[in-house]
This record gives C-alpha cells, sequence and structure tokens, in this order.
C-alpha cells in the first residue's frame, strides 16, 4: 500500500515514451481523409455543443459520463497540455460524471470543470449534486437531454428494427406498446432538470437553440458560487458514427445509417 500520488510519480519515472511521431502523423491524415460531423442532423447537435467549449474552455478539465454523450465527447473535444479529458473509458459506468467531475475539481481548482453527461447518466448519481452544493465548487454541468437512453435506443434501431424497450424518458404506462419513438403526442420528458436543479439550490439553464449556446456558458463561468446545470436539448435519433457491430471486425465498422 502506498499514497496514491507518490506511487504514480514513482511509476511515471519508469515510463519509457515510445516514439509514436509516425503513429500520431498518420492518425492525422486519416481524420483529414474521413472526418466525422454530424452535418446529416438539424439544429443543436453535440457536436456544435463540444466546439464551443473548445472555442470558450482553453484551461479545463472535461468529466464524461457513459453513453452517446462519451462517446461525441471524444471524438469533438481537442485536448492539449491545458485542455484535459477524465473519462471511464468503455467500463459502462453510468453515473461517473457527476461525481468524477467533484473529484476532478476538488484536484484542479484553478480550472473550469466541465462534466458532460446523458438525461440518463445524470439521474444515475444526481444525489452528488448536494455534495457539490455543500463544497461550493463552481462545476459546469452539462446534459445532452435527448429523452433517452441514448446508445442503447441507437443500437436497437440499427440492429433490431426499432424493437425499443426500456430506453424511452418519456414513455407512460398508457404509451402504445410497439412506439417507434416518433414523438407524436408523447408527454413531457422526465424529469425536469430545471426544477430539479433548483430544489439542489443549483443554477440551471435550459438551451434550445444554437444562438444560445455561448450566452449559457459565459452565464456558467459567471457563476462562482456553486455549480451550474446546463440542459442541451438535442435530436432523440442523432446516432454515434463510425460504429462497429458487437462481434465485428474493425473491416466491419459502419460509417453511415
Amino acid at each position: 500500500m502506498a499514497d496514491a500520488k507518490k506511487a504514480i510519480d514513482i511509476m511515471l519515472k519508469k515510463v519509457v515514451s515510445p516514439d509514436i511521431d509516425s503513429w500520431v502523423k498518420e492518425i492525422e491524415e486519416w481524420k483529414k481523409s474521413y472526418p466525422i460531423n454530424m452535418n446529416q442532423y438539424q439544429g443543436m447537435t453535440a457536436e456544435i455543443i463540444i466546439k464551443k467549449i473548445n472555442e470558450m474552455f482553453k484551461n479545463s478539465v472535461v468529466v464524461t459520463d457513459v453513453g452517446q454523450n462519451q462517446l461525441w465527447a471524444t471524438q469533438y473535444l481537442e485536448l492539449d497540455e491545458n485542455r484535459k479529458i477524465i473519462t471511464s473509458g468503455g467500463f459502462g459506468t453510468m453515473g461517473y460524471g457527476l461525481p468524477a467531475a467533484i473529484g476532478a475539481k476538488l484536484g484542479n481548482p484553478d480550472k473550469d470543470v466541465i462534466c458532460i453527461s446523458g438525461d440518463g447518466g445524470m439521474q444515475m448519481n444526481i444525489q452528488e449534486m448536494a455534495t457539490a452544493v455543500a463544497l461550493e465548487l463552481p462545476l459546469i454541468l452539462c446534459i445532452f437531454n435527448n429523452s433517452c437512453l441514448g446508445n442503447v435506443r441507437q443500437w436497437r434501431e440499427m440492429f433490431y428494427k426499432k424493437r425499443y424497450s426500456s430506453t424511452c424518458l418519456r414513455y407512460r404506462k398508457s404509451c402504445e406498446r410497439n412506439c417507434k419513438n416518433t414523438d407524436i403526442g408523447c408527454p413531457e420528458y422526465n424529469p425536469d432538470f430545471l426544477k430539479l436543479a433548483q430544489s439542489y439550490d443549483v443554477k440551471g439553464i435550459r438551451v434550445n437553440e444554437i444562438e444560445d449556446i455561448i450566452k449559457a456558458f459565459e452565464e456558467a463561468k459567471a457563476n462562482k458560487k456553486g455549480p451550474t446545470l446546463i440542459e442541451f436539448i438535442i435530436e432523440k435519433e442523432a446516432n454515434v458514427l463510425p460504429i462497429i457491430p458487437g462481434g465485428n471486425g474493425l473491416n466491419e465498422m459502419i460509417m453511415e445509417f
């Protein structure tokens, strides 16, 4: 057993950095040849939101939850010595984002800390909002709200002929059993995150339009007394691409759907 910081410092001294310059150069060429974008979708997208984060938060730590929000963040976030990312990778730990952001802010008090989460993942550890308030941490909590468990919905759309089950957060018992998520006649999504933020004494902002993104982030940056929750309403059927179906090889990657 050892103090984590001391142990990591010792291990880092023993790490030999490999020569990866040629590999990085090859990857950069692939990015130019096969750019990833969300141009097929109308209105506000995760790509647009994250690119605003790149523009406005130069000295920051971005923490992700799990799901589509996490995958979009790894695709569009620009990282360097001043902007870092913390993510749980492929472990599928929904609810990781908020408590990890609290830890990131405590460890990096001089950096902006932004948590990117989905409307499903945020609710997994929502009680930690009370911790952030108690510690007066000026976190910026971004919720990409598509009214569903987006990653599961995407797989069922692409590979299971839209046989959706237990993914829609607007679902009610009275809904049509074979609903295809058309949003026709749907009840309001659940929960109302602005009311939830208010119940924790957290500043809440809802963003529906692209032109309101910058203003929301500016308000969040100005709030130094505690967390700010920004809820971005995005399209339900926006998908993460490319994707590799389970059990398939890299040569079977789906680039378009």
